[in-house]
């Protein structure tokens, strides 16, 4: 019995040891470069008013074969859904071995170029550590649910060749803010209730992709009624259109929002649908 009680204690030890240990990192040290009106005050998440940093899972090193993914947590651009939209999904990308990066972004309060901006340098600093970190700076790609999905899409679509992912996965995406397909909540966080048609147009990103989009693939349920399913089939198809790979997983029920929980009745079977597709990007 006590050899047996050593070797379990030997082996906690030996996968505690092992573990990486996330990193937590500061996006702006020295200043934000916008604001949203209420970050100058303390940062406190209770109030919503985040501190714009990234939080580090690497795999072991044994194992990282090159891949990142800056994620992106939902929460209709008013709150995030940091753990099952964000943390959690960490010990699934490190068996892979691909580092995860979950950013805590600012919410815009309108205006639309702060929460652009964290993801933007979330991925800037992801590249800049590349070397240290075991990733292929050719091989980061971006991650978002609900909201987080519309600003992982926007990514995607509006940003230059230094800041561009190199691919996205998108869990139940806003992707349109066109009257009656959008998310009025997500809408009107990053827009505004006034928004003029054309600056809707803008970041319907469906509207935005072209052939220089990086692949994505869309998870989502049939029956989301907060995010309705014709976001995704919208960008799909303009994927497809433009010659992008693209993929589309719309499983039968589920609703909204089920990120990593695992009472999502097709939690193994969306698994198995990522993990095909992330193996055969490179």
């Amino acid at each position: 019995m006590k050899s047996i009680i050593m070797s379990f204690f030997a082996c906690c030890c030996f996968a505690m040891a092992s573990a990486q240990q996330p990193i937590n990192i500061d996006l702006w040290p020295n200043g934000l470069p916008n604001s949203n009106g209420i970050d100058k005050t303390p940062f406190d998440d209770a109030r919503q008013n985040f501190k714009p940093t990234i939080r580090v899972f690497l795999p072991e090193k044994s194992k990282a074969n090159g891949m990142a993914v800056v994620c992106c947590p939902g929460g209709g651009y008013t709150h995030l859904a940091m753990d099952h939209e964000g943390y959690d999904w960490a010990p699934f990308y490190n068996e892979l071995g691909i580092a995860l990066i979950v950013l805590k972004y600012r919410m815009p309060h309108q205006v639309k170029e702060v929460p652009i901006s964290d993801a933007k340098e979330a991925l800037r600093v992801v590249r800049e550590h590349a070397a240290e970190w075991n990733i292929d700076p050719k091989k980061v790609g971006i991650m978002g649910s609900s909201a987080g999905g519309h600003l992982a899409s926007t990514i995607a679509t509006h940003s230059d060749a230094a800041t561009v992912p190199n691919f996205q996965v998108l869990f139940y995406p806003v992707i349109s803010m066109q009257p009656g397909v959008t998310h009025q909540g997500s809408h009107d966080g990053l827009l505004g209730r006034d928004a003029t048609a054309e600056m809707n147009m803008q970041y319907s990103n469906a509207q935005q992709v072209t052939a220089q989009t990086p692949p994505a693939i869309m998870l989502l349920s049939d029956d989301d009624k907060a995010v309705i399913p014709q976001n995704s089939a919208e960008y799909y198809l303009a994927l497809k259109k433009a010659g992008v790979k693209a993929a589309i997983h719309v499983y039968p029920t589920g609703g909204h929002g089920w990120g990593y929980r695992s009472n999502f009745k097709y939690h193994d079977s969306m698994i198995n649908d990522l993990t095909d597709w992330l193996k055969s990007l490179w």
